[in-house]
């Protein structure tokens, strides 16, 4: 008798899980998934200054990205150059890839304290070095961008 409530007990959990069993074969596999996350700075250049503007990218911003690139804390930067469409579009992208958003939020003061040391600056220098950029160049806008990866997660 007890064989036969243990059949029937184990025949009754079997017959209960095969709903699930077939409805995570039925689950689609999505054909892609995330990957990093950039963030991309929209600058437009003014006139007759862009080369000045391109001179601190070559140096100081940099400099500064290869310190977060080597402290680990991005992945990747670059700048790509874009032809704008009208007189207040931009020009640049400056890009910077980060593996997700959770570890971009969650080292935004070991990034500033890396920055700060690469440029041997303080807060006072930074601010006056915004204000010399402003007359080179104007910040259009920010995004955060996933990069979308075209395969299944493995």
């Amino acid at each position: 008798m007890k064989n036969m409530f243990r059949v029937i007990a184990v025949l009754a959990f079997a017959a209960m899980l095969l709903p699930a069993l077939s409805l995570a074969q039925s689950m689609p596999v999505r054909p892609f998934h995330d990957g990093p996350v950039w963030e991309i700075t929209f600058v437009k250049a003014k006139p007759g200054v862009g080369l000045k503007y391109m001179e601190f990218l070559a140096t100081e911003w940099k400099t500064e990205q290869e310190a977060l690139k080597k402290a680990g804390l991005i992945l990747n930067y670059m700048v790509i150059g874009t032809e704008a469409h009208s007189p207040s579009d931009f020009d640049l992208m400056l890009m910077i890839e980060f593996k997700d958003l959770a570890t971009m939020e969650a080292n935004q003061d070991k990034i500033e304290a890396v920055s700060m040391q690469a440029l041997n600056s303080n807060d006072k220098k930074m601010i006056e070095g915004y204000q010399e950029r402003a007359n080179w160049r104007e910040i259009i806008g920010d995004r955060l961008a996933r990069e979308i990866i075209l395969e299944p997660k493995k």
